[in-house]
């Protein structure tokens, strides 16, 4: 077997040295066009999973490695003066020139032919010469150019400026630290990689670069003001640069990775931002996983296909957390003003990778600390700890969110209503969301969604509100008034969501007249003297909520629905006072929130649930979200429920774990009111994760609610928790434990390259 390698960095190298040692009869050459000692960094961090890795496939290069290996465990976070040290984190360093050093050796002892200063050929003719291509050329890849039609690449650049430095001596632990100056805010990142050196990666949005005059300096007038910048940090010591200049990260996704028998590694295949440290630790990992899947597979495309469906959810993964890391380090100036410790619980847990359960395993003395900054009293973690709203106090941050349960008779709530709701209250949660109540019969979404438009629907909410605050003692209820728009007179979600009714349609209504799905229904425009039917459609619903009973109220200006129709410039296209810019889109909802507010009682709390973006080009905006939240705040609401999306039917949401909490957070900050977040929560270490780092007030979750009633009770049995935040009722006392489980076997590793 003929193998070309085309790029000579860690992750080409590896995989050269890789296929040789497992079949020394295959004749390997690798291309790189720089010299051997020409690189780009300085340092570069393995975390123990990929030394595992590394070992079971090679013991020699593991063994050299281990012997340059600068280790530590601790993590220092500067900011305006203050340091806080969170350890028990362990890393693992080395230089990047010692690395390509190990491997070089390795794979010329292997008998790889290595040709260095020398540009590999056309991709094309080395996969007519050759059984196997891998294009391991980074993130400028000519290969995945040459063939973009197949791999379909998708490179996003960033906001942030950033440069690879190093200083000559070795921090004690890795060091990050903030500088504010009158252009705005730096940051450092700096983590040893010798007996005396370390990496330092100064970093800046793009406006501050910029305004800071950094994009008119020389080299060497660069790299010594960023060196007087963090004087503290380095001691007063110079900073040098070496081949590194000013870049802006570029994330890289490929719709494929393999072309006949060519296949992309490393950053040629994807990126993920350095403040994981990722990018070698990935493109290492890609070449144990060729390496297995051609060894496993009978052939060279069952092998290609076996990597790639191997390797895409383990760096999709990776690259949702290193997402959510560079955001928060584009977001850096929110975050300013948290009181120093908990802004390095913040910082620590960024990512959504490290959480409140593993810190606090990593650092109890550190975690305890921000607790008690948090306000929890002892033994209690921060989900368990109590929240007010205007007159309403909840005794934990926990929401069962809102879910269409298209189970109503006419509207009316009936017997699975009382249970469903009922069930979860005693399960725990502070507070309790009912579905979307429709306030006409035209609102409704399906035939089978309850209202608040009659005097018996609202005797039938008073007998599940009844039901929760005299069994569920604690537990809060609150109803989300809305109203279908243009997503009306559709089936009943597991009859096909979204689709027409068979019979019985009834007539839609939207801001304009835009069917939601290509060959719906057409909604009518609604006039002026209609949106005031509709205004006071809404202001009687709330005037018989406050009448059933219920704690507090949510206005559903989300999804797609008639308020939410009005807020996004996609399925808002009037020329009227209602229409154009965003003040005027925020006219006709803001008129309902006060016509609602006006009515509904001053010491019961109003929510407000938006879509924070659209998912969709052209439509609402991060920053728009910012705005709209900014108004409704204006206007009294007490928090902002952030959801996103389902506004639009082309919608391309990115998701993922907790994918819509940086919107809350965003509009937490920028706004200084409260709010709940949703989407993908689904654990009570996130819960108490996103509390503690100020990202969100309260979190709503839903599937989880479905998945287990008692979710909230659990989560408190399985922290330990007896405290007043989670009572269990009465008859249910006896199951306040988790029952035991047996053992499970511990699952092997899953590269054992071993020949």
């Amino acid at each position: 077997m003929r193998v070309a390698v085309i790029g000579g960095g860690p992750g080409g190298l590896y995989a050269a040295a890789l296929l040789k040692r497992l079949d020394p009869a295959r004749r390997v050459t690798l291309w790189e066009r720089n010299a051997p000692d020409e690189t780009f960094g300085f340092g570069v961090v393995l975390s123990d999973e990929t030394l595992g890795g590394i070992e079971h496939a090679d013991p020699a290069v593991h063994a050299a490695l281990r012997r340059d290996f600068v280790r530590w465990d601790d993590i220092d976070i500067v900011h305006r003066g203050v340091r806080h040290r969170s350890g028990g984190h362990g890393f693992a360093a080395l230089g990047r020139h010692r690395l390509l050093e190990i491997l070089h050796e390795r794979c010329r002892s292997l008998g790889v032919e290595l040709r260095f200063s020398t540009g590999a050929p056309d991709a094309g003719r080395l996969a007519a010469d050759h059984d196997l291509v891998i294009a391991a050329d980074g993130v400028h890849s000519t290969t995945r150019d040459t063939y973009a039609h197949v791999f379909r690449p998708q490179v996003t650049t960033h906001r942030c400026r950033y440069i690879w430095l190093a200083a000559d001596f070795a921090f004690d632990a890795f060091r990050f630290e903030t500088a504010e100056t009158e252009h705005g805010v730096l940051q450092l990142h700096g983590y040893p990689y010798a007996a005396d050196a370390s990496t330092v990666i100064v970093e800046m949005r793009e406006e501050v670069w910029r305004a800071a005059g950094f994009d008119g300096l020389p080299p060497r007038e660069s790299v010594e003001r960023c060196a007087k910048l963090f004087a503290d940090a380095l001691r007063g010591r110079p900073l040098r640069s070496g081949t590194s200049t000013w870049t802006a990260f570029r994330t890289v996704v490929n719709e494929h990775w393999s072309h006949g028998n060519v296949v992309l590694l490393g950053d040629a295949a994807h990126t993920a931002h350095f403040s994981i440290g990722s990018g070698t630790k990935l493109a290492v990992e890609d070449a144990l996983a060729l390496a297995a899947c051609l060894r496993e597979q009978p052939d060279t495309p069952s092998a290609l296909a076996a990597y790639e469906e191997e390797r895409r959810p383990v760096v999709a993964s990776t690259q949702r957390a290193a997402r959510a890391s560079l955001e928060w380090f584009e977001n850096l100036r929110l975050y300013l003003d948290q009181p120093p410790r908990r802004f390095a619980f913040n910082l620590l847990t960024r990512s959504r990778r490290v959480t409140h359960g593993n810190l606090r395993l990593r650092d109890a003395r550190f975690t305890g600390a921000v607790e008690r900054e948090f306000g929890c009293p002892p033994g209690t973690p921060p989900m368990f700890t109590p929240f007010r709203l205007r007159g309403l106090t909840l005794r934990n941050r926990v929401v069962v969110s809102p879910m269409d349960m298209y189970s109503a008779t006419d509207g009316v709530p009936g017997d699975f209503h009382l249970v469903h709701l009922g069930a979860r209250a005693l399960g725990g949660a502070g507070l309790v969301m009912t579905e979307m109540v429709c306030v006409s019969p035209e609102g409704r979404i399906t035939p089978g969604c309850a209202g608040l438009y009659t005097g018996r629907q609202a005797d039938a909410w008073r007998r599940i509100t009844d039901f929760v605050h005299r069994r569920a003692p604690g537990a809060a209820i609150g109803v989300q008034l809305g109203h279908s728009g243009r997503k009306g007179s559709t089936r009943l979600m597991w009859e096909g969501m979204d689709e027409p009714l068979p019979t019985g349609n009834w007539p839609v209504v939207a801001a304009s007249p835009l069917p939601y799905r290509p060959g719906g229904q057409i909604p009518r425009e609604l006039s002026r003297a209609q949106l005031t039917d509709v205004r006071e459609q809404f202001t009687v619903a709330a005037w018989r909520a406050a009448r059933a009973g219920f704690d507090l109220l949510e206005l559903h200006c989300a999804h797609g629905y008639l308020l939410s129709g009005f807020l996004s410039p996609l399925t808002n296209r009037r020329t009227d006072a209602y229409g154009g810019p965003l003040e005027r889109r925020l006219r006709f909802p803001l008129e309902v929130f006060d016509a609602v507010r006006s009515v509904w009682p001053a010491e019961r709390p109003m929510t407000v649930r938006i879509s924070a973006t659209d998912w969709a080009d052209g439509g609402t905006t991060a920053e728009d979200a910012v705005g709209i939240a900014r108004a409704f705040a204006a206007h009294g609401a007490d928090a902002i429920d952030v959801s996103t999306g389902q506004v639009v039917a082309e919608e391309r949401p990115e998701s993922g774990r907790s994918y819509q909490t940086p919107y809350a957070d965003r509009i937490r900050h920028e706004v200084r009111v409260p709010v709940i977040a949703v989407g993908a929560i689904s654990s009570w270490d996130d819960v108490n994760s996103l509390l503690l780092a100020g990202r969100a007030d309260l979190c709503a979750l839903a599937r989880p609610h479905l998945y287990d009633p008692h979710w909230t009770l659990h989560a408190a049995a399985e922290q330990g928790y007896t405290g007043p935040g989670a009572t269990w009722p009465a008859p249910y006392r006896a199951g306040d434990r988790p029952p035991p489980t047996g053992p499970a076997d511990t699952p092997k590793p899953r590269l054992g390259l071993e020949s």
